[in-house]
C-alpha cells in the first residue's frame, strides 16, 4: 500500500491535467498512488490519463458533473493510504514538495494533522509570476483560521486520513470556500505545520471559481451562517472578498450588482474608508471608473481591488 494518495479532481482541462500529472510523477518522494477523478469531462481527459502508461493511475469517472468538492470526496473514498494530498488539475508541484511535507509530518507531534506549503501565483496566459506566499503560521491555528484562510489552496496540503474521520470531508453544498470551511473544522481538532518554501505553482486564469461572482457571494453567505456560532473576524475577512466581487461586476459594466456587492462589503465591515470610496466611484459611470482603476494600476502596480 502506498504511503500517500494523490487525488486530482478534473473536468474538461485535459491540457492542464497533463502538466499536473507530470509534476506529480516528477516528485522526489515516490511512494504514492494517483487517483484522477473525472467529473464528467467531455474532452480528451481519459485519453490523457491513458498516456501515462509507465505508472498506475486509478481513473474514476462521474457520470454527471457534481462539482470539485464531490470529486475530492470521491477520491478520498477510493484512496487507501494513511496520508492524502490534493492537486487541482490546473496547478503544479515543485519536485520536492511531497518529500519535504512527508519528512515534516513524520517528525511532527501526533496531534499535527496537516502540512501546507508556500506557493507562487502565476498567470496562466503569460507565465508571469503575480506573487509569492511564504507562510509561517503553525501550531494551534483554531483562532487564526477564524480570521483568514491561513492555509490557502488544497493543492498545497498533505493531510492524515484520520483528519477526515474526525471532522468529515468537503462540504459540497458550498459553491465556494469549501477548502476554507474544511480548514476551520480541522484546525479546531488538530495542529497544523507548514513548509514555507513556495512548492506550489498556483495558476490564475478566467475559469477559476474566483472569477464567478455569484458563487463567491453565495459561498460567503453560507459560510457566515455555518460558522456564526464562533466569535470570529470572518465578516471582516469576507468583506474583502465582497469588495473584489463588486470590482468584478463593475469591470463587466454591471454597476448595479457592483454597488450591491460594495454595500454588502460595507455592511460586513463598516470601518474601511476604501469601501466607501469604491462605492462612490461606482456611481460616476463606466468610463471614469475604468480610467481611475487604470491610473491606480499604473501608479501602484496593483491589479483588482
Amino acid at each position: 500500500m502506498a504511503t500517500v494518495s494523490v487525488i486530482i479532481p478534473t473536468c474538461n482541462r485535459a491540457a492542464y491535467l497533463r502538466t499536473a500529472l507530470d509534476s506529480v510523477l516528477s516528485q522526489t518522494f515516490t511512494d504514492f498512488e494517483v487517483i484522477v477523478v473525472d467529473d464528467a469531462s467531455t474532452d480528451d481527459t481519459s485519453r490523457v490519463v491513458k498516456e501515462f502508461k509507465a505508472v498506475s493511475i486509478q481513473y474514476v469517472r462521474h457520470d454527471e458533473n457534481r462539482g470539485g468538492s464531490v470529486a475530492r470526496n470521491t477520491g478520498i473514498a477510493k484512496s487507501q493510504s494513511e496520508y492524502i494530498a490534493f492537486l487541482d488539475d490546473d496547478d503544479e508541484w515543485e519536485p520536492t514538495k511531497l518529500e519535504l511535507q512527508m519528512d515534516l509530518l513524520k517528525r511532527s507531534a501526533p496531534n499535527v494533522g496537516l502540512v501546507y506549503t508556500g506557493c507562487r501565483a502565476i498567470d496562466r496566459a503569460t507565465g508571469k509570476v503575480l506573487g509569492q506566499r511564504t507562510p509561517a503560521q503553525r501550531g494551534d491555528l483554531s483562532t487564526d483560521m477564524l480570521r483568514e484562510n491561513c492555509i490557502g489552496s488544497t493543492s498545497s496540503t498533505v493531510l492524515k486520513r484520520v483528519c477526515f474521520e474526525e471532522v468529515g470531508v468537503f462540504d459540497h453544498t458550498l459553491p465556494s470556500f469549501q477548502d476554507y470551511d474544511l480548514w476551520i473544522r480541522l484546525a479546531a481538532k488538530f495542529h497544523i505545520e507548514c513548509v514555507s518554501l513556495p512548492l506550489l505553482k498556483y495558476y490564475t486564469h478566467e475559469h477559476k471559481i474566483w472569477t464567478n461572482p455569484q458563487a463567491i457571494m453565495k459561498g460567503i453567505a453560507l459560510m457566515l451562517e455555518k460558522h456564526k456560532t464562533f466569535p470570529s473576524e470572518l465578516p471582516k475577512y469576507f468583506s474583502h472578498h465582497m469588495l473584489a466581487v463588486g470590482e468584478m461586476y463593475c469591470r463587466k459594466g454591471d454597476f448595479k450588482q457592483g454597488r450591491l456587492a460594495y454595500r454588502e462589503a460595507i455592511r460586513l465591515y463598516p470601518y474601511a474608508l476604501r469601501y466607501y470610496l469604491d462605492f462612490a466611484l461606482s456611481l460616476v459611470g463606466h468610463g471614469t471608473w475604468t480610467k481611475v482603476k487604470e491610473l491606480k494600476q499604473k501608479f501602484t502596480g496593483s491589479v483588482g481591488h
